[in-house]
């Protein structure tokens, strides 16, 4: 596939993992402001529980399903066998998550009504068949068919939720929303795949890599969402509403990073196959040098201005919230760093077990802390877990890589990141020390902070003689 090509997919790709963290973002002030910490807490909560769920049905779908389709896209047949029987297997554990999660709806939820609502959530891990799509690299397909379903759903929250009492309905429209845009992902799936009959021999072979994958997935939902579920039980639902908020500002660059990884994982997956070494090391160490680049951008940028971003967006409720996010957005680079060892090594060459092995550890290192840190830190305990479980995957992954990848010259690429990040933090958090919390303060923030960062990173890139990075200034100026 051409550079091109990877660039279409990339944009696609990272609107689609946008939409899904951006357009509730949209909703958040408004949200903050009308239910409070405390309910947004509660929303969180039931989410988190349901995630659960959802997590179970979809087993390792979103790595292994999207790895088997790269591998088979270009034989029809085999294609439309590979998708039928892991489809199969795929509705089976779903149906069975279903049934699971209706009975904790009776015997065990303590917030029933909330739990019923989120069960449509826990329905769309049916129909999720994205993998698929990112599989045969149609990712235009998948933002177009979800953009106004998004949209839709940012229209209703502010047209139905007015008050304290209509958190039920917010849920509803949150829930409902993920349902049918994953539902709507089947309309155009004949187009691509015939759907043949199934067989158990041909199940069988899917079956221990999409349990190998899925235990990774196990391990990182432990602290990416364990944590939130440990704050509404350990410390208080206004707790967890700080949290909340803080996470969706870090995650919101985050799915730049994974977008790329999610565009890169079938191409690196096929190059692979076919045995090009050259070119999956050239594209590994490009990744590297621009994923690191914008990674250290955006940690430090959100830490820069985060103080006083929590207020102006959310009130001064939520101030917390600003100390959260200054501490969340230092695992972005160490995220990011491991994102693309995993998607573009790891994974595409089949090494689940040290991907697994590296989650794991992260997983306990987080489950440690926040039960230590919880009870008496409340979010902030929370905030160090998700710090040290992030680092440790990182170091792990970047071990069990480091005779076939050369790390250091990777870290040395990027090492003038680190240095340009400190003297755009130095400047942006000065500003909002000295000129305290406003709009305008965190829009001068954010602009000076752009624009330290831009000017040193082109200078660099320009006396380092980066052709990728002159050519597209090049084009630039033609274009003016």
């Amino acid at each position: 596939m051409a550079q091109s090509s990877i660039k279409k997919n990339f944009f696609y790709q990272m609107i689609y993992q946008v939409l899904i963290i951006i357009l509730p973002f949209i909703t958040s002030p408004y949200i903050a402001r009308v239910i409070g910490a405390n309910g947004l807490g509660t929303y969180s909560y039931s989410y988190s529980i349901a995630y659960y769920f959802v997590l179970f049905s979809m087993l390792g779908l979103a790595n292994y399903g999207n790895r088997a389709i790269a591998q088979c896209r270009d034989e029809q047949e085999k294609m439309n066998s590979v998708f039928s029987n892991i489809v199969t297997l795929h509705v089976l554990f779903s149906g069975i998550c279903c049934l699971i999660y209706v009975l904790y709806i009776i015997f065990v939820a303590s917030e029933k009504l909330y739990a019923w609502i989120q069960f449509f959530y826990v329905l769309s891990g049916l129909f999720d068949i994205s993998w698929f799509y990112f599989g045969i690299e149609k990712f235009k397909l998948t933002v177009t068919r979800n953009v106004t379903i998004k949209i839709i759903n940012v229209i209703c929250v502010f047209a139905f939720v007015r008050d304290a009492n209509d958190l039920w309905k917010y849920c509803l429209i949150m829930a409902l929303g993920m349902l049918i845009s994953q539902v709507a992902l089947w309309l155009p799936l004949k187009k691509y795949v015939r759907i043949c009959k199934p067989t158990w021999e041909n199940m069988v072979p899917h079956i221990s890599p999409l349990f190998i994958l899925f235990i990774p997935a196990i391990a990182v939902s432990l602290y990416k969402y364990m944590d939130k579920i440990m704050i509404g039980a350990l410390s208080s639902k206004a707790e967890l509403g700080l949290y909340e908020n803080a996470e969706k500002v870090v995650n919101i660059p985050l799915t730049i990073i994974t977008s790329f990884g999610t565009v890169m994982l079938p191409k690196m997956s096929n190059l692979v196959s076919t045995k090009n070494i050259k070119e999956t090391g050239r594209y590994i160490a490009l990744s590297m040098r621009y994923v690191m680049c914008l990674a250290f951008a955006l940690a430090f940028g959100l830490a820069g201005v985060g103080t006083v971003f929590a207020p102006v967006f959310w009130g001064q409720e939520f101030n917390k919230s600003g100390i959260l996010i200054m501490g969340l957005s230092l695992t972005i680079p160490f995220m990011s760093f491991a994102n693309v060892i995993r998607t573009q090594y790891l994974i595409p060459t089949e090494k689940d077990r040290e991907y697994l092995s590296s989650v794991v550890c992260g997983a306990i290192i987080n489950l440690v802390i926040n039960r230590m840190l919880i009870p008496t830190m409340g979010s902030m305990g929370a905030m160090i877990g998700t710090i040290a479980a992030e680092i440790l995957v990182c170091i792990i992954q970047s071990w069990a890589v480091r005779k076939e990848l050369p790390l250091l010259k990777y870290i040395s690429d990027f090492k003038a990141f680190i240095v340009f990040s400190i003297i755009m933090f130095v400047g942006v958090y000065f500003i909002g020390q000295k000129l305290g919390i406003g709009i305008s303060v965190l829009l001068a923030q954010i602009v000076i902070g752009a624009f330290i960062y831009g000017i040193l990173c082109i200078c660099y890139f320009y006396f380092t003689n980066d052709q990728i990075i002159l050519k597209m200034l090049h084009k630039t100026k033609r274009v003016r």
